[in-house]
């Protein structure tokens, strides 16, 4: 059945606009409450935990939230502004029926929405969306016996000792100084605690959230703040995460960007060459091709799921599988947590690079990303462009170039009416000239 307000990672819009209203999420807040209540076999300790990142409308969201919930006669735990991930580890760890998040990830301060976890801390099934879905549209009704609210005032403190207690005892970061750009975010009081109760000579940026800074020109998605600061500092690294902390970049010392495909290159060829086994990687159809050819060299297996956590954590699962990413620095490390967590990731890397005992340049240059060039092409008809063989003739013209060492790949948005044509290879002046061919061909099947 067709979804009609959630997507594949919940709900999100521009606030005031479609669902992102205060009157939708009081509706949705009765919706979640009335639908976990009526479950037959329900699961958690019946409380709902509501957390959010920094945005300012994010404090409307979080009172209709709860309204809504308290409404249908269940009882909420409000964790104020956290990490996505910690309010996934801390809906397991209270048994709680379900953790909302108030968040639109990398998003500017105008978008909001909204993300889902079960009891287990991973994303709600289909089916119980769709059950909260149908009960949205009924009128709403207020139970009998009112739910209770309460703030959780020790939720910060409980989700750092989680973060430490990923690595093994006795793990320092002595000697190292990380610059950390908290995108004015959801990790800005959490991030910078954990690598300086680590040992950790810490360099705090965009940490001052004001409601309307989060993401603005910092963060996992504009690093050039970042980039300068490491250089000034002399510092040894530098480490981005997104507003609401699920994704994470580094910088090295030479102000290079360390993307997720490499990151996680770094921690899978540390777990596969220290002993402790990397049975294989997930990563998606825009993960890099050189990472894949990297993790070829050492034995590990890949394979390329769609993107979106959902998808990746899908395909983690089928094959039974602990590592899983995109390059974007959304890294799932399932040993540790459920779900994407920028904080668990890093420290992921971290601990490789401590063992190593290397910069973290040196460390990055075990796998070299390939060229890569992405050219958007204006829809006006969609056609099946697998069927049409004009196109299907000049992807395998490209690929006969590259004689095995690159990539086409021809992928329609699902956010603006373009496909995405990009071709991966080793020569860039190569790379550039396939991926412009290719989309005149492409835009010329599709006018």
């Amino acid at each position: 059945m067709a979804r009609k307000y959630f997507g594949t990672d919940g709900i999100r819009g521009k606030v005031g606009e479609g669902a992102i209203t205060p009157q939708f999420f009081l509706q949705l807040g009765w919706a979640v409450g009335k639908v976990l209540a009526e479950q037959k076999n329900r699961t958690g300790n019946g409380t709902v935990l509501i957390g959010k990142d920094t945005r300012i409308s994010g404090y409307m969201f979080e009172s209709a939230l709860e309204a809504g919930l308290i409404a249908a006669g269940v009882d909420v735990g409000l964790l104020g502004p956290m990490p996505t991930p910690a309010i996934a580890y801390l809906t397991r760890t209270f048994h709680a029926s379900a953790g909302i998040v108030i968040s639109a990830s990398h998003n500017p301060y105008g978008d909001n929405g909204i993300k889902l976890f079960n009891t287990l801390g991973t994303k709600l099934a289909d089916d119980v969306e769709l059950a909260i879905e149908a009960q949205i549209d009924k009128p709403m009704t207020t139970a009998s016996k009112l739910g209770k609210a309460r703030r959780i005032g020790d939720a910060e403190g409980r989700y750092i000792e989680f973060c430490k207690g990923t690595l093994p005892w006795g793990f320092s970061l002595a000697g190292l100084t990380i610059v950390v750009d908290c995108a004015n975010g959801a990790t800005y009081n959490i991030a910078p605690l954990v690598l300086s109760e680590l040992g950790a000579t810490v360099i705090s940026i965009c940490d001052q959230p004001d409601g309307l800074n989060i993401n603005l020109n910092c963060g996992s998605t504009k690093m050039n703040q970042l980039q300068k600061q490491v250089l000034e500092s002399h510092a040894d690294l530098g480490i981005a995460f997104d507003g609401d902390g699920d994704r994470v970049m580094f910088v090295d010392d030479r102000g290079e960007v360390i993307d997720g495909d490499q990151l996680l290159y770094i921690i899978a060829a540390y777990r596969k060459l220290r002993g402790e086994g990397c049975n294989g990687v997930v990563g998606t159809l825009m993960s890099n091709f050189g990472f894949e050819k990297g993790l070829e060299a050492l034995d590990i297996p890949f394979e390329r799921a769609k993107v979106g956590d959902r998808y990746v954590i899908g395909a983690m699962k089928k094959n039974g599988w602990l590592l899983g990413g995109e390059s974007s620095g959304h890294i799932v490390c399932a040993d540790a947590t459920t779900t994407g967590d920028g904080i668990i990731a890093a420290l992921q890397v971290l601990k490789a690079l401590m063992a190593e005992q290397q910069s973290l340049y040196d460390l990055k240059q075990r796998m070299q990303n390939m060229p890569q060039v992405m050219v958007n092409v204006p829809v006006k008809n969609r056609i099946d462009l697998d069927a049409d063989s004009a196109v299907q003739a000049a992807i395998a013209g490209a690929e006969k170039r590259m004689e095995g060492n690159g990539r086409v790949l021809l992928r329609a948005s699902g956010t603006e009416p373009v496909i995405r044509v990009m071709v991966e290879g080793q020569q860039h002046s190569m790379v550039s000239e396939l991926a412009h061919e290719l989309a005149e061909i492409v835009g010329k099947a599709v006018a």
